[in-house]
Formats: C-alpha cells, structure tokens, sequence
C-alpha cells in the first residue's frame, strides 16, 4: 500500500521502512560484488591492524637488545650507602650490615621504583663489601711483578642460588660474627682459584683493626650458574680477578692480582674490624621483557627521578642520608631513541603512502558499486525514496558485510603478530571497516541529491572543474609545499646543529611530525590532480591529425580515451601515490644498502681483507689467488707506527704495486689515481732501501734527519731526486706539505718521501690519516707483504680461510696468524639492532602492500568500464570491426591513461626523492655502530632506476595486457558471435 507523501508525491508507508528483505535481496542478486567487498575490508583491516603491533614488536625488540647489550654494570641500578658512622654504637652499626637489616632496606628501596621501570628480582641482589682493597700476606700467592696480592671482601646475598660449588662448600658463619670476629669462612669462584692457586682449606690473612689480620679460611670453590648474568657481571671482580698496572713514573710497568673472596651474608659485620671501609650496596637489575618503546619516556623520567629528583629522596629516606644511585641507563635509553628518532619517520613514510592508496581503494570500490547501481538508486528516488531512507538502507547493506570482515581481519592481524597493545590495532580496523561502510552511501548521497533518471555526461574533456574543486586542489598544494619545505630546512637544520656539535639528526624529525611524513602522498596526491586537468589537452591535439588518417581505430581510440569518465582521478591517485611511494621506498632500500655496502668497503678496502700483525708467507697471495671466486689479489706492506722526521707523532704507511692499487682504488671508488704517479724511480730505490744494513748498524746506517725549520727533511747522503712519491691524505698533507721528508719505519730502517697526491679516501687505510708509497722504495724486511686485499664477484669466506689457514700453518716464517674478514660479514655487522632489521622489514611490507593496492585500484578502474567497452565492441563489430582491431582499439584507448600514470609516477618519485633528499638521513637506519658511518659523511638518500622504471612499466604492461585480454575474451562471447558482420577472423 501507497499513500501520497507531505510534498504531493508517492511514499512509502513507515511499516515498509524494513530493510532486512531489501538488504538480502541486495545480497542475492549481487553476491560476487558483496564477497569482493567482504575480502577487501578484510584484508585491509588485517594490515591496518598487524601494523601496529609489527611497529611496536620490533621497537620493544629494540629496546631490549639495546640494554642487554648494554652489559650489566652500565644498566644496573647501583645503590651504595657507607658504613654507619663512628658515632652510632658498635651494636647498631653491626646490625645494619646483617642480612634482616639489608634484606628491609632492599625490599623499601624497590617500592621507590616508579613504573614503568622494572626490577629484575632473580638478577637483583644486595650485600657489603670494602671500598679499599686489602692486601693478602700470604707469599704463595702469585706475585708478577713481587707487589703482593691484593683482596676484596664481598657478603652479597644469593650465592647459593647463583652458583653450586664444585670443591667443598658454601661459606658459614657458625655464631654470631662481629667486627672483632678474628676467623670467618669465604668461597672464590673457579676462575679465582685456578688464577691464584687458591684451595679449599686455604688461609688468607687481611690485615685487621688495631688487632692480628682477619684469616679467612676458603671453605669451597663455586662455578657461576649464569657466568654472563647480571648477579656476577655487575661486578666482575666476584667472578674473575684482575691483573692490576699502577701507574709508575717510568721504570718496569709493576702489576699484582687483585681478588674477590665471597663471605656468608651473616659475616658481613667482621667488615667493619678492617681498615677495608666497607660500603653497603643493592643492585637492582631492570628487567629487559618489562621495558617497552611506548614507555620510554617515562623509563627515563624514572631513572632521572633516582639519580637526582624525588626518587633518590625516598631511597635515602629508606636507607641512609648519604645514599647515592648511579646507573648509566639513562644513557643508554637515550642513545636508543636517538636511534627510534631517525628510524621511525621513514616508517611513517611507507605507512602514510600505503594507507594512502588503501583509502583510494576503498572509495574506488564504493563508488564503482555505486555507479553500477545508478539506475537502481536513480529509480528509486524517482519513485518517492528519500535520501535519508536510502542512505540508511545502503549503509546497512554494506554494515552487513563490512563489520564481519572487519573482524576477521582484526582476528587475523592479532593472530599473525600475538603481540602488542591491542588498542592500536583495534582502532585501525575499525577505521578501515567506518571507511568501507560510508563509501557507497556518501557517494549515493552526493550523486543522487536532486531526483533525475539521466545524468549530464560527466565526460573530462566536457566537465569544467567546479570552485570547491580548485579551492581544494589549491589547498593541498599548500599542504605539500609547506611540507617539502619544513623538511628540507629541518635537514638543514639538523646539518647545522650537527656541524656545531648539537647532536642533530638530520632527519624526518619527531614522530608526531604527521605533515612531514606525508609529504610523499602530497606530493603524489598533486601531480595526479594536476595530470588529470591537462589529461585532455595533448589527446585534443592528436585526436585532429588522427581523424586524417586512413583507419578509423587510431581516432576512435583517441576520442575514446578523451571521453574518459571524471572518475578517472581515483584510480590515477591511487596509481601515483603507490609510485611515489614505491620509488621513495626502493630508493630508501637501495640507499641503505649502499651505506652499508660503502662503509663495509671503507672499512676493508676490498671484498675481503686478509691481514697479520706480521709479515704474510710468501706463497700466500698466490694461494689466495686461485680459491674459488677471487678474481685478483693486492698485497699491501702497512706499517701503522712510521715517524715522519725526528718526531713522536706516526703517520700509518702502506706500500703497495702501484698498478694493481690503481686499479682497486678505481673499482672501489676510494681515490682513484694513476698508477705511473706513484712508481718509484730505480735511483730512488736504491738509495733509500738498505733496510736491512740499517737494520744492522743502526742509527749511524741509516739516513739522517736534518730538520731545516720549514716542516721538511733531507735524507743524509741523499736528495730531493731520491724522495720516492707518496700519496697522502689531506690532513697529512697539510701537514707536511710537498717538500721530502725522512719516515723512520718499525724495523729501523728510513725511507724519503714526497707527498705527490692527495686524495681523501683509500683503500689500503681508513681514516683520515695514511700515506701509501711503492713497495718498491721500501727495503726487503719493510716491504714484506702483511695485508691483502683480495676482489671477486663470490669471495667464499670458507675456502679463503683455509687457503690462508693452510698456509700460515705451514709457513715457519709466519710472524702472526692472518685475520680474514669479508665485506659481506662487515656488512652484516652494521645491523645488530632489531630496530633497524624490523623497520627495514615493515617498510618493505609497505611498500609491497601499496604496490598491490595499485594493481587493485586499476583493476578496478578496468572493471568499471568493462560493460561499455564489451557493449561498444558488440556495436562496432555489426558493422565489420574485426577481433584484431577490437584489441588494438581497447589497448590504444587504455594506453593514454596508462602512459599518464607510468610517466607521472616517474617523474612524481623522482620529484620527490630529489626534494626530499636534503632532509633525510640514512645513517641511523643504515649504520647500527655509532662509529659504523663511513668518514665521508652521512648516509643520503638518492633515487634508485629499478625503484623508478619498474614499478612503472609494470603498471603500463598490465594495463595493456588486461585490455587486450578483456577485447579477446569479448571477441569468444556468443553474443558477440552473432552480432558479427561476416568476419572470417
């Protein structure tokens, strides 16, 4: 039943307003398009959910690789007190050091410990032990140097827990110990005792207080359970003693072992009978699985808060006046998010521009469904619906299948990364799944405003942008310049504060700094709405000299493709921000990759680098030679300690075959230079080899330096003709300048150089200081080969060690066994944080997950004009279009579009790595060792070919394939088959 509305029209009755039979009818007829929709929220729900919580994994990994490697003693919480003082009774001064005393002074200090900082309660421990060491009387105790041992009394809790005793037993106190006790019990681990021959049943006298030396009799020696835990590495001395070098003024350097024997608890108070000062302490070892990122923060606002603030004011109020904590945690926190700093934002990079072309996507798919249902809606409101009514009823259909698919892709996202906070997670999927059920009501809603069956032509070619349009363009043309520029200037900025010593990073800036990570996805966003506006102007121009010619395929194509729908901005959008994103991101990659790869060659010179602290066998480089996959091999005499002159100060000097050098530091790119600059002449040679005559006679052999006041030596008996070249690094140029001067070799031997060439960068040598000379100029013993470095495509590190094991071993001349290290080990060695590898994993997920919804986004764009390409062929083939000319008509009108998206993408992520580049530093994700940055500078960011072109060409190649694929596949329906006007073909 009808009734007529308020306005004088049809409606519907109020108990018709159920949508439950609409909405399955809706599902019936349609079920492809609502399992589609269902499997895109779904999966774009998983990853908008799953990145969070990879973000978060791989930070908190981070955080704690960071403090364990940290090591103990720089992590721990060290809270020390000093013995009561004399004036408090003897009593009471020996029962503040007794286990129940310190056990209750442990216990109120973790209640001082503010969240989220964690203390680790199995690691943690407490006890007494003398700030003065003692020294033991005992003569059979090792005596390097005749200084006589020294020891270290420690009463710390635990060590029953912490070690099992491998000879006799744990110390005990017996009755009750004072400071007047005159025997007490003690262990000492295994390494204690094999180092100074210690035994159980040993006696070691310390002195005493105004009475006989306190014997301490060894009751057991005891193997650490956790050798590498934070109970024994917090103090190693417990563990192993120290051969200790006082400094002497001059003379034999005199040493003497220093030892730890451990005490029961109970006799902690015998301490106070000795001249030791015995200090209390409590070790608090935070807890690595309780540290997270998301803390971070307050981890350090609570480590400052005990060191200096509140903190330190309760533990002193718990403990005694002078308590004091100290703890190199605060630092090491630091460090790690200064590293998170210049890691995260390129994340933010690679998320920004996914989410990006997943949201394209999304709308794409909303309004592809609504198009396709145009009729339907416009009849709908013709016949009396009303907007409200029908927007409520297609958020509903789309609710239906949107909210499960949410939540089974939530479920897969916390399935496929079990950790993390859920919130973020939760949050994002119930972004992505509002996003999807709004997109076909808000696209019906603005296109069905006004009640018509037929619609203007929406052609864009015809369509004149509207105000709002330009306004909004123009708006975020703004957004992105005003990004690209704070960029830019914070890279200069971060240049700056650097230079003066600031610690600037240089890079993206903090991770709240939303705009500047979106500058790629602006820049993307622009250059697609700009390319959409002049889209018409070149396929104007060519559709006139196309309509002269003979066929009619190349000018109906054009006019095809110039009658493309103004919908045509969404997938563009998406093609161009999946481009920039994928070109920034490859370049991102690539330069990363290349940091490493330059600083693992600065650092070897080579691809492997073989090297001894003493001269090499002789058959050594032609061994190393023939292993599989060296393809040549460049022996190197270093000598790290040469004198320039009379002087103290050594310069590192390197000999090497200048033709063979030449050509490694050219394939390196470390300071190419020719190889006949650096030849020694046959008179220099002779005249300043003779190593081994000097070598013999000593100073008066050799050749003289006569210092003339300039910075410049003569050789004695010798001239500036006899100065073999050198090649020289800047600073040691400008040092020493062109004029020869005398270099006094290990071996005693000298040799007269002259700086020829300068160049900042080498291979034999890293750093800033190096000279590199002919071997040929050097005499016998200093030219000995102690390096080689060695290229090839496929160094096998196995096979080089043993062809160089094999010879060192067999070499009675081998001063040194050789080290082997390979650039790719290097390599490798530039990523030990769990920050780095899991950003470097997550950023190329991004990126992939862009690239795909790009394919989706054409896809779906092809989708959308895939009935009226198949109805235009069935047309053009009654009047006699051939199967071959169908497929070239649909590739040339697709070509345009995608020719326009493929250079656009070029020229959109060249653009942007070009304008970002100042801004971006790579060294924080490229470079994990702070001393790991290769001395030319930072790690920049350039633009990578494979990350431009191919993306690229992939979209331009499916583009073409699917519109050939789709006239072929029309070309074998029946319909097509009978409408066909007489084509054999």
């Amino acid at each position: 039943m009808r009734r007529p509305g308020s306005d004088g029209r049809p409606g519907f009755r109020r108990r018709d307003h159920s949508v439950a039979p609409w909405i399955r009818t809706r599902l019936r007829t349609a079920p492809g398009a609502a399992v589609a929709l269902a499997l895109l929220v779904m999966a774009t729900a998983c990853l908008a959910a799953a990145f969070p919580r990879a973000v978060e994994r791989y930070e908190d990994a981070g955080l704690r690789r960071a403090v364990l490697d940290a090591t103990a003693p720089r992590t721990s919480l060290q809270v020390s007190a000093p013995q009561p003082g004399n004036y408090i009774p003897q009593p009471e001064r020996e029962t503040a050091l007794r286990p129940e005393s310190m056990r209750k002074a442990y216990e109120r200090v973790l209640n001082t410990i503010e969240r989220p900082l964690a203390v680790d309660p199995g690691q943690s421990t407490y006890g007494v032990r003398n700030v003065n060491n003692l020294e033991a009387a005992e003569t059979w105790l090792p005596m390097p140097s005749g200084l006589p041992a020294q020891m270290s009394l420690a009463a710390q809790s635990g060590l029953a827990e912490h070690s099992r005793p491998s000879a006799g037993r744990l110390p005990r106190a017996g009755s009750t110990v004072t400071a007047a006790t005159r025997e007490v019990e003690a262990a000492v681990t295994t390494e204690t005792a094999e180092r100074l021959d210690i035994k159980v049943g040993s006696v070691i006298h310390v002195p005493a207080v105004e009475r006989d030396p306190l014997a301490v009799r060894i009751t057991g020696i005891v193997v650490p359970r956790d050798p590498e835990g934070a109970y024994w590495t917090t103090q190693p001395l417990l563990r192993t003693p120290s051969l200790i070098r006082p400094p002497t003024q001059g003379g034999e350097p005199e040493t003497y072992w220093l030892g730890a024997l451990l005490l029961s608890p109970d006799a902690a108070p015998v301490l106070l009978g000795t001249p030791g000062e015995p200090a209390r302490y409590w070790l608090l070892t935070p807890d690595p699985a309780a540290l997270t990122a998301h803390d971070l923060s307050r981890l350090g606002s609570a480590v400052a808060s005990l060191e200096s603030g509140p903190g330190l004011v309760k533990v002193r109020a718990s403990t005694d006046a002078d308590t004091g904590v100290s703890t190199d945690l605060d630092e090491v926190l630091a460090s790690y998010a200064e590293l998170r700093s210049g890691v995260r934002p390129l994340v933010s990079v690679a998320a920004f521009g996914t989410g990006a072309v997943a949201v394209v996507v999304l709308l794409m798919a909303g309004r592809l469904t609504a198009d396709r249902r145009r009729t339907e809606l416009a009849l709908l409101r013709a016949r009396g619906a009303s907007l409200r009514g029908l927007t409520r009823r297609l958020l509903t259909e789309t609710a239906v299948v949107a909210l499960p698919a949410g939540a089974l892709g939530l479920a897969g996202a916390l399935l496929v990364v079990p950790y993390g906070r859920a919130s973020y997670a939760v949050g994002a999927a119930l972004a992505v799944t509002l996003l999807a059920c709004a997109a076909l009501p808000v696209r019906a809603l603005a296109a069905h405003r006004a009640v018509g069956v037929h619609g203007a032509r929406e052609d864009l070619a015809s369509v004149r942008p509207s105000r709002r349009r330009t306004i909004a363009e123009l708006t975020l043309l703004v957004l992105a310049s005003a990004a690209v520029l704070a960029l830019r200037g914070r890279g200069t900025s971060g240049t700056s504060d650097e230079a003066h010593g600031s610690g600037g990073s240089g890079d993206l800036g903090g991770s709240g700094d939303q705009l500047v990570a979106m500058a790629p996805v602006l820049i993307g966003v622009i250059a697609a709405l700009v390319l959409v506006r002049l889209y018409p102007l070149p396929l104007r121009w060519l559709a006139r000299p196309a309509g002269r010619l003979r066929g009619a395929i190349g000018h109906l194509s054009l006019a095809r493709a110039g009658r493309t729908s103004v919908s045509t901005v969404l997938p563009l959008l998406a093609l161009l921000t999946a481009l920039t994103t994928a070109a920034f991101g490859g370049s991102v990659l690539a330069g990363v990759a290349d940091a490493r790869d330059r600083a693992a060659v600065l650092n070897l010179g080579a691809d492997a680098r073989v090297e001894a602290e003493g001269a090499l066998p002789a058959t050594l480089p032609e061994r190393v030679r023939s292993t599989p996959g060296v393809r040549e091999v460049t022996p190197l005499s270093i000598a790290y300690e040469a004198k320039p002159g009379a002087g103290v100060e050594s310069v590192p000097l390197a000999g090497v075959d200048p033709e063979g050098y030449a050509r490694l530091a050219d394939r390196t790119g470390l300071g190419a230079f020719p190889a006949g600059e650096l030849k020694a002449s046959p008179a220099g040679a002779t005249s300043t080899s003779g190593a081994e005559g000097s070598a013999k006679s000593g100073e008066g052999g050799s050749a003289k330096a006569d210092d003339d006041g300039d910075g410049s030596a003569k050789a004695g008996g010798g001239s500036a003709k006899a100065a073999i070249p050198a090649l020289a690094s800047s600073a040691v140029a400008d040092r020493y300048g062109t004029r020869p001067f005398s270099l006094r070799l290990a071996d005693g031997s000298d040799v007269t150089v002259r700086i020829t060439l300068v160049r900042d960068l080498t291979p034999a040598l890293p750093g800033t200081d190096f000279l590199i000379v002919d071997r040929a100029g050097l005499g016998t013993v200093a030219a000995r080969p102690t390096t080689l470095l060695v290229t090839g495509d496929e160094v096998s590190g196995a096979a080089l060690r043993k062809a160089v094991s094999a010879s060192t071993g067999a070499d009675a001349d081998a001063t040194a066994r050789a080290d082997v290290r390979l650039r790719s080990e290097e390599r490798a060695r530039y990523v030990d944080s769990p920050l780095q590898s899991g950003a470097e994993r997550v950023y190329a997920a991004a990126v992939a997950a862009g690239s795909g919804y790009a394919v989706l986004a054409l896809l779906l764009a092809l989708v959308r004009a895939a009935p009226e390409r198949a109805a235009l062929l069935a047309r053009l083939r009654t009047m006699g279009l051939t199967r071959s000319q169908g497929r070239r008509l649909l590739v040339l009108e697709a070509l345009p579009q995608a020719l326009l998206a493929a250079a656009g993408g070029v020229l959109t992520g060249w653009a942007a790595v070009r304008l970002l580049a100042p801004g971006i530093d790579l060294t924080s994700i490229a470079l994990a060792t702070p001393g790991g940055a290769p001395p030319t500078g930072t790690a920049a960011l350039h633009t990578d070919p494979a990350s431009l072109f191919l993306p690229a060409l992939t979209v331009l190649l499916l583009a073409t394939t699917i519109a050939a694929g789709q006239a072929w596949w029309t070309g074998r329906r029946g319909s097509v088959r009978e409408l066909r006007a007489g084509d054999s073909r």
